[in-house]
């Protein structure tokens, strides 16, 4: 079967919105493998609140074990999965996913902070199962307003609030007696590695690594609108912070290598703003970054900037730091490479945790 093109991806991750009905494109189809009657749901859905977006969700479940991508199609044995909904301190329901290994002893747990437009039930499921298969327990959330999570979809109005919501979320896993006394890693990926590393600075001593993949330290220079450019959107997220009106190249030609493993939505005006805003936060902070770290970063990266890793590495007061780059590679270094690359920077990180949480572990 051929690779499911980029609406597929984006709807069943139920992490960007999908075409309204009255914009709904002509035939012929778009997708092959799909049952008609299950596109034309989709396509006609409005996935701005979650309740339709467990719907489609829901519906596409079957539809994404089939789908042609090496995430989906890895088999791993003795995996357990748990699935469940809570309201945080907030009000906020809050979807969340693990993963751990059923018959043998747990290393570590590695706590998962997804991109933008992302979801715990998409790619990163493959790439969870994946490190779930070497023997740790991965833990992720969606954020208010990104995959089943309730919240208008895509809307971040503050950073921080988000921040605090998958801190509180990753405390109650930690303080958890099961796992309490094992080692615990931070895992952030594009916009994920900036919640990540604010984690990190919220908890300087918490945390016995992190890793972080394609982080979003700054926005690539290709796809921040220009500075007079900013100057107006910064009005305008005053009046209409949830309209999506950000002028951006097309961020899928950006991040994905592999054409047919592209993904892509628009930002609204407010999460546009505050990306930027920590983004420029962290830049000026990364000589605060204390513990050990591996950053993997594709050199080709034209959405996240690779120097900025590279800045990091240099800057960071840790002595445990490992930067790994990869030669022609994109930003999506997980989802829209080749097979044989996402597979290498997984067994890269696979390796890096080895190490980091047998320091951490004492011996019996």
């Amino acid at each position: 079967m051929p690779h499911v093109n980029a609406k597929v991806s984006a709807v069943a991750a139920t992490g960007m919105s999908a075409v309204p009905a009255a914009a709904a494109p002509p035939s012929p189809r778009r997708w092959e493998g799909v049952d008609p009657a299950l596109e034309r749901m989709v396509l006609r859905a409005c996935l701005d609140q979650a309740p339709e977006r467990r719907r489609v969700r829901e519906a596409f479940k079957d539809v994404q074990l089939s789908i042609d991508h090496c995430l989906f199609k890895a088999q791993y044995s003795d995996i357990g999965t748990k699935e469940s909904y809570e309201r945080n301190s907030r009000g906020v329901e809050i979807f969340s996913k693990c993963w751990f290994p059923e018959n043998h002893r747990m290393k570590a747990i590695v706590c998962l902070c997804h991109g933008y437009g992302d979801t715990c039930t998409f790619f990163l499921d493959g790439i969870a199962r994946k490190i779930a298969s070497a023997g740790y327990g991965v833990f992720a959330l969606d954020y208010p307003g990104f995959g089943l999570s309730e919240g208008l979809h895509g809307y971040i109005p503050s950073f921080d609030t988000l921040v605090d919501d998958v801190a509180e979320h990753f405390a109650k896993i930690k303080g958890n007696p099961e796992y309490r006394d094992l080692p615990s890693f931070l895992f952030g990926q594009s916009m994920g590695g900036a919640v990540a590393l604010k984690i990190h600075f919220k908890q300087p001593k918490d945390w016995n690594g992190a890793i972080l993949v394609a982080p979003m330290c700054k926005i690539s220079d290709d796809v921040v609108p220009a500075w007079p450019v900013q100057q107006v959107l910064i009005f305008m997220a005053k009046l209409l912070p949830k309209e999506k009106l950000v002028p951006q190249k097309d961020l899928a030609e950006l991040a994905f290598r592999e054409k047919e493993k592209q993904e892509q939505d628009k930002p609204r005006l407010r999460t546009a703003l505050e990306m930027l805003r920590t983004t420029q936060e962290i830049e000026s902070r990364l000589q605060e970054v204390s513990l050990p770290i591996i950053i993997l970063h594709g050199e080709a990266d034209l959405v996240t900037d690779p120097g900025v890793s590279k800045d990091l590495y240099e800057k960071a007061k840790t002595s445990d730091k490992t930067l790994r780059l990869y030669k022609d590679a994109y930003h999506a270094i997980l989802e829209g490479e080749p097979d044989e690359g996402i597979f290498k920077v997984l067994d890269d990180i696979i390796s890096w945790l080895d190490q980091h949480a047998a320091k951490e572990t004492p011996s019996s």
